[in-house]
């Protein structure tokens, strides 16, 4: 990858950082708000907390993603399979800038998860 798309994709991967990192503040500050007294709006904060407990957790995983990426980026490992160590398809990586592992090893991978 050549220095100027890698440079685009960290501005990209920033970007999305900063937008789970306001998003991850929100959900913070809907979380320290507290509970209103009356059990009708308890029972729908509660099922709203557990929908924004959802949301913060998927945020979390995505950041831990990009700091990943962003790590490979600086190592000049992206677009290398950490199985492997063949190329990522650029295809892949375009679909899927996150991507670690090639489709094969990534398939067998899943496969695995499949079988525990």
């Amino acid at each position: 990858m050549d220095e100027k798309a890698k440079a685009k994709l960290r501005a990209k991967l920033q970007d999305r950082r900063a937008e789970l990192d306001a998003l991850l503040g929100r959900i913070r500050s809907n979380i320290t708000r507290g509970l209103d007294r009356d059990s009708k709006e308890r029972a729908k904060e509660l099922e709203d907390s557990e929908v924004v407990d959802a949301l913060g957790n998927d945020a979390v995983a995505e950041r831990r993603l990009i700091a990943a990426t962003l790590s490979r980026l600086e190592d000049d490992s992206y677009g290398v399979c950490q199985s492997c160590e063949d190329p990522i398809a650029n295809e892949r990586l375009a679909a899927y800038p996150y991507a670690s592992l090639c489709v094969d090893c990534a398939t067998d991978e899943e496969q695995q998860k499949k079988r525990a």
